[in-house]
C-alpha cells in the first residue's frame, strides 16, 4: 500500500479473497479506490476526502474499504475503472458494482456514501450489476474488409485538431500508436501531433514527457512521467525521424532516453514512473531552482510489459542512429527481464524486491514476445525459442473464441469472469505477425487473424484511438515489406535494412536457406523472393520496386 493511502484515517484493506469474505460475513458493501503512485488528483483524494474524520468514519463502519495499485493490478483496473483514476466502486461482497465515480470530494463523498447505503438498505446484494465487458457475450466478429485502413485515415481526418495538433477536441493525449499508424498514412497530421507533444508535453529541463494534458489546446498539464508513454513516444519520435532524418524528431527520444537511463533506472531494469512532486509548481520552476526544489519520487516497481517496451523502443532508436546507450540498456534490461520476470513460460506481471504480481497476463506476453521479436530483428539475438514458448503460453491458455482474455480466469470478485481487450488483442496480434515473420509457423498468423476478426465487427465504428487494430488488420491483408538479410546482424546490409522507411517491416538477419546467398539480402514477398541485393543502394532500389 503506498504511503498516501497508509497516511489516510481509512482502514484499507489489500485486494484478494479476504476482504470480499470480510464483506460477505458482516454484511457489508465494499468500497473499492482505484489508485496510482503517480496519480496527483489520488494523492489530492487521500489528503483531504479520505483524511476528514468523519468519512474516514463512516467508510470505515459502513464499508469494507480496499485499496488496489492500478498498475500493479491491470486486470482489477480493466474492470471496475470508472474512466480515470481514481475511481471510487461501491460493491457487492460478490464483486457486482452498486456505483462509482472519478474524484469525489468530501461533499460528494458524503452524498454517494448515503445514496449507496440508502440502496444496500433497500436491495442489499440485488442492486448489484455486472459490468457488459464481462458478462461473457461474444466480440463483435466479422471479416477483415480491404478498406479498414482508409476507413481509420477517415477518423484521422474527422477528428484532427488543425489548430492544435493531435486528435480530439477535449484532453489531449499523445497516443503514439496513432502516431504511427498515421506517419505512413497521414504523415503531416502524424509530423503536426509530434511538434505538439514535444511543444508541450516534453520536460525540456530533465527530459522525459508528461502524461497529457486536460484541454484542447495542450495546457492543464498532468505532470507525471509514467514508463509506457515515455518509452512509447521515443519509438514515436524515432519512427518519425526514420521518415524525416530531421533532427526535431531525434532530440525529443535522445532527452527521454536520458531520462529513462537516469532518473528511472533501477540499476537493473526501468522504474514505473515519476510522480508529478509535491505540486505542480514544481515543473514550473526554472530549471536552476529546481535543485533547491525536492525530488518527485520514483515508483521503483519494474513492470514485465512497461519494460518490454522499453525494449522495443531502445532498440528501435538503437537501429536508427546507432546510438550505443540505446543499445546496452535495452539489452540489460531484457536480460532482467528473460531473468527475473519469466517462469514456467510465463510472464510475471511485476517486482519490487521480493514482492512479485501475478503471472500469464495476456499484456505481458504481448510486450515480451514483441520485445524478444524486435532483439532478433535488430540485434540478430537468439531469442525466438523464448519468445514462441510466451506466444504459445497465450495461444494454449488465453484464447477464447477466437480472441485473448486478459489473464487466467481466476481471483475474487469479477476476475474469474472472462475480459477480452480489444487493446492488449491487437498488440499479440502484432506480435504474432512479427513472429510468423521470423518463424514461418502458420499457426501465429492463423490466430492473428482470427483475433483481428473477432473484433471485425465493430471496425467501422473504432476511432483514432484504435489506429494500431487498423495497423494490424492491414498487415494481414496486404503483405508485410520483409527483407532477409543473409549476413550477419551488424553489417552495413542489415544496417541499411533496418533503415528502410517502413517502419511496420520485418527484418530477418543472418538468413539461410537455398533461396539466399550469403552476403546478400532479398526483399520477400508471398510471390517468392526478388533478385539479390549486394550494396544498400540496391537493396534501397528493390525496396522502392516493391513499394510501387
Amino acid at each position: 500500500m503506498d504511503d498516501s493511502a497508509a497516511a489516510t484515517r481509512v482502514e484499507w484493506r489489500e485486494w484478494g479473497p479476504d476482504a470480499f469474505a470480510a464483506a460477505d460475513r458482516m454484511g457489508k458493501p465494499v468500497l473499492l479506490s482505484l489508485a496510482a503512485t503517480w496519480c496527483t488528483h489520488c494523492h489530492e483524494m487521500d489528503e483531504t476526502t479520505y483524511s476528514e474524520p468523519r468519512i474516514a468514519a463512516n467508510v470505515n463502519d459502513g464499508f469494507v474499504p480496499v485499496r488496489v495499485d492500478v498498475d500493479r493490478h491491470p486486470r482489477v483496473s480493466e474492470r471496475y475503472n470508472m474512466g480515470g483514476f481514481p475511481s471510487t466502486v461501491f460493491l457487492t461482497p460478490d464483486g457486482e458494482v452498486l456505483t462509482g465515480a472519478g474524484y469525489l470530494g468530501a461533499d460528494g463523498m458524503r452524498q454517494v456514501i448515503d445514496s449507496v447505503r440508502e440502496m444496500w438498505d433497500a436491495k442489499g446484494t440485488s442492486a448489484g450489476s455486472v459490468p457488459r465487458s464481462v458478462q461473457g457475450n461474444d466480440t463483435p466478429s466479422g471479416e477483415i474488409t480491404d478498406d479498414v485502413e482508409g476507413r481509420m485515415v477517415g477518423q484521422l481526418r474527422a477528428a484532427y485538431d488543425e489548430t492544435a495538433g493531435g486528435w480530439g477536441s477535449d484532453a489531449k493525449f499523445p497516443m503514439p500508436r496513432t502516431v504511427e499508424f498515421a506517419l505512413k498514412r497521414e504523415r503531416d497530421q502524424a509530423l503536426r501531433s509530434l511538434n505538439a507533444i514535444s511543444a508541450n508535453l516534453l520536460d525540456d529541463y530533465a527530459g522525459g514527457f508528461y502524461r497529457y494534458a486536460t484541454e484542447s489546446d495542450w495546457s492543464g498539464i498532468q505532470y507525471e512521467k509514467v514508463l509506457d508513454t515515455n518509452v512509447a513516444l521515443v519509438r514515436a519520435f524515432a519512427n518519425a525521424y526514420l521518415y524525416t532524418g530531421k533532427e526535431e524528431y531525434r532530440d525529443p527520444a535522445e532527452k527521454t532516453l536520458e531520462f529513462l537511463t537516469t532518473t528511472l533506472w533501477t540499476g537493473e531494469a526501468f522504474a514505473g514512473s515519476q510522480a508529478a512532486g509535491e505540486s505542480a509548481e514544481y515543473y514550473a520552476l526554472d530549471p536552476t531552482e529546481r535543485e533547491d526544489a525536492p525530488e518527485p519520487s520514483v515508483d521503483d516497481t519494474v513492470f514485465a510489459d512497461w519494460n518490454a517496451l522499453a525494449v522495443d523502443a531502445l532498440l528501435t532508436y538503437y537501429a536508427y542512429t546507432d546510438d550505443d546507450r540505446a543499445r546496452q540498456y535495452a539489452e540489460r534490461t531484457l536480460e532482467y527481464v528473460r531473468a527475473d520476470l519469466i517462469a514456467d513460460d510465463r510472464v510475471i506481471h511485476y517486482r519490487n524486491g521480493d514482492e512479485t504480481g501475478e503471472r500469464g497476463l495476456l499484456s505481458d506476453h504481448a510486450r515480451v514476445v514483441s520485445a524478444l521479436t524486435t532483439a532478433r530483428q535488430v540485434l540478430g539475438a537468439d531469442t525466438l525459442d523464448a519468445a514462441e514458448c510466451l506466444a504459445d503460453y497465450a495461444l494454449d491458455e488465453l484464447r477464447s473464441a477466437g480472441s485473448f482474455t486478459d489473464g487466467p480466469a481466476s481471483g475474487p470478485a469479477l476476475l474469474d469472469r472472462p475480459l477480452r481487450p480489444l487493446d492488449a488483442n491487437i498488440e499479440f496480434t502484432d506480435a504474432l505477425l512479427d513472429l510468423h515473420a521470423l518463424t514461418g509457423t502458420e499457426r501465429y498468423r492463423d490466430a492473428a487473424r482470427d483475433a483481428v476478426e473477432a473484433f471485425a465487427g465493430a471496425s467501422d465504428r473504432f476511432g483514432p484511438q484504435a489506429a494500431h487494430y487498423a495497423a494490424v488488420a492491414t498487415r494481414l491483408q496486404r503483405p508485410d515489406l520483409t527483407i532477409a538479410v543473409a549476413d550477419d546482424a551488424g553489417s552495413d546490409l542489415h544496417r541499411a535494412a533496418l533503415r528502410m522507411a517502413d517502419h511496420e517491416k520485418v527484418v530477418i538477419p543472418d538468413a539461410s536457406g537455398d533461396a539466399y546467398d550469403r552476403g546478400n539480402a532479398y526483399v520477400v514477398t508471398d510471390d517468392g523472393v526478388s533478385d539479390p541485393a549486394a550494396l544498400p543502394e540496391e537493396l534501397a532500389a528493390l525496396v522502392a520496386e516493391r513499394v510501387d
